[in-house]
């Protein structure tokens, strides 16, 4: 049901989705910041404000994002390829994932070319899912304060190699050095990958494309 509430709890997520907040998102857009402020989301009459089909279309091109997707949100189900849980949002468990810590991930072994779980010294850990549904996913083990504040030391990151990412998406990205870094992918062009930091002490990064081992998309996360 395309309720007022649900529309705007629609854009909300969305917006949450590519970092920005309301306002952040309608500036996005070209529209008047304050034009998705809960202020204005009713009338001076008491009536309920809805969004027109104009700045919706503005945000979803902004945004890089489908009409399915923008529905999704509005059902609260999950668009194909995507988690049906936010980060930090701990559903009911129901099964087991492969677990490794960030150091070790950047040593060899563990991944195979498309950089799949693969290899010995595996750890377990719960899964929010049946793993046959979304085969590959695996849990890496955020250590250190590299990025603060959105992801502590401890904390639990489940990636999904192989899903299709775009810009705004949290992201596991290993070089061909071995590096393992947890940053929001910027742009992606045939040629470079662009990712900004996740802590501001920390430098934004710029690889070729051929310095790149894999790239996955961050699903969810203990917090």
């Amino acid at each position: 049901m395309l309720s007022h509430e649900r529309i705007w709890s629609a854009l909300d997520a969305l917006a949450e989705r590519h970092g920005l907040t309301a306002s952040g998102l309608a500036r996005r857009a070209g529209l008047d910041p304050t034009a998705f402020n809960k202020s204005k989301r009713c009338g001076t009459d008491g009536r309920d404000r809805w969004p027109s089909t104009e700045s919706l279309a503005k945000v979803l091109d902004a945004t890089g994002s489908s009409l399915e997707e923008f529905l999704s949100l509005v059902r609260g189900s999950p668009t194909p390829g995507e988690s049906s849980f936010p980060e930090g949002a701990f559903p009911p468990q129901a099964g087991s994932i492969p677990l490794l810590g960030f150091a070790q991930a950047g040593s060899g072994g563990f991944f195979d070319d498309g950089g799949f779980p693969a290899g010995q010294g595996w750890d377990v850990v719960d899964f929010p899912a049946q793993p046959s549904d979304r085969p590959g996913v695996y849990a890496l083990e955020v250590q250190g304060d590299s990025m603060l504040p959105l992801y502590r030391d401890g904390d639990i990151l489940i990636v999904e190699p192989g899903a299709q990412i775009r810009r705004g998406d949290r992201v596991v990205v290993r070089s061909r050095e071995g590096e393992v870094m947890a940053k929001v992918l910027n742009r992606q062009t045939p040629k470079s990958v662009e990712l900004i930091s996740l802590n501001p002490d920390h430098p934004n990064r710029s690889f070729d494309v051929s310095e790149i081992d894999w790239i996955a998309r961050i699903i969810w996360a203990s917090q």
